[in-house]
């Protein structure tokens, strides 16, 4: 797959080229690759005359985009990233390797694009497909980033390789949307395990054997599934209640990993621009979505600097960040979460959540 646009040549000499006579992107500094492209057929029209090409050899780079055309540099090999993507589970497993351009602004696109056209492009492709994806994005001085989760059609939702492309788009583009630092990613590595089954399934009730704990007790969780088409299945979740929890009411949150990502890094955690080491923490620490999540959550104020935690401040602490309050530093959320746990890795996308209350004696 090549995605290629194509300009008149205006100028060239040994060294340089001035193409379009307009921006293409208007991008400024770039570092684009630059091939031959060979005329199949140009189509006359008074209003709109175009040709068809096809995109030949490397040549070098384009260097600048700007408002009169843009500039490319023969011979200077553009930077890009160096993607292998396997898929298993069909006849024979698939491996393709390609590179993607280096660009903040095209390469999460360009990402999406070419992973949903691998995907979709294998003859096993088809509406009851389940994708299980796992794999990492390399960055030059950084932890990788991790990549895992499910893809599954959901009610009336997007197929399964829309799903998983935007996956990895939001990923790309929140490493390159931070501020502080110009990511240098180094390579990716995705591997796809298809199943030739809609693996999707709603939490369709959860319950508690007690109404009442202390706190050290453990407690347990009862989670009920409905799969797409398929029996009920039931799921036991043990999680400790804290010594140091609160008496009062206690909120237990059963859900999925959407659910919980949300509400403890959702809404004004969204919109934030942290450095690249905070980015990539938290991404890591992004719930996959093939398990049921039971979380405590405690009314007492919960902290979040850059990508720690700390949950349950006292007031005295919070009078004391209370000049961070609001600010790109910290955001304070109304509950704390005091302990999680989580189910075993499950054979399906899971989709719902569930709230129980207790009291703490």
């Amino acid at each position: 797959m090549d995605i290629a646009a194509t300009c008149t040549v205006t100028y060239m000499d040994a060294k340089h080229l001035l193409a379009c006579g307009h921006p293409l992107l208007q991008f400024g500094m770039v570092d684009l690759p630059m091939t031959k492209a060979q005329v199949v057929a140009t189509v006359p029209s008074p209003l709109n005359a175009f040709k068809i090409v096809n995109a030949t050899e490397a040549v070098g780079t384009f260097v600048q985009d700007r408002h009169t055309g843009i500039m490319g540099e023969f011979g200077k090999k553009p930077d890009m990233i160096p993607v292998t993507l396997n898929i298993h589970g069909g006849p024979t497993n698939r491996q393709f390797h390609y590179e993607v351009l280096n660009n903040a602004r095209l390469s999460p696109v360009a990402m999406m694009a070419t992973v949903f056209n691998e995907l979709h492009g294998v003859n096993d492709y088809g509406e009851e497909i389940t994708y299980r994806m796992s794999g990492r994005i390399s960055v030059n001085g950084y932890p990788d980033v991790t990549v895992e989760n499910m893809f599954a059609v959901a009610d009336g939702g997007q197929p399964a390789a829309v799903l998983a492309a935007l996956s990895l788009g939001d990923r790309f583009s929140r490493i390159y949307d931070n501020p502080y630092t110009v990511p240098d990613i180094r390579g990716v590595q995705l591997d796809f395990d298809l199943e030739r089954d809609r693996r999707w399934a709603r939490l369709e009730a959860a319950r508690t054997d007690v109404t009442e704990a202390r706190p050290g007790d453990e407690i347990n969780i009862e989670a009920v599934l409905r799969p797409y088409r398929g029996e009920r299945l039931v799921n036991q979740i043990p999680i400790h209640i804290p010594t140091s929890t609160s008496k009062g009411p206690l909120r237990i949150l059963v859900s999925d990993g959407d659910t919980i990502d949300r509400i403890r890094h959702g809404a004004p955690l969204f919109g934030r621009k942290l450095e690249l080491a905070s980015t990539i923490a938290l991404l890591n620490k992004q719930h996959v979505n093939n398990r049921i999540y039971v979380s405590l959550l405690e009314a007492d104020p919960e902290a979040m600097v850059a990508d720690k935690v700390m949950p349950a401040l006292p007031l005295s602490i919070m009078n004391v960040m209370d000049g961070m309050r609001g600010t790109q530093d910290m955001v304070v959320l109304g509950e704390s979460s005091v302990n999680e746990a989580a189910s075993g890795s499950l054979d399906y996308v899971v989709a719902g959540a569930q709230v129980l209350t207790i009291m703490v004696k």
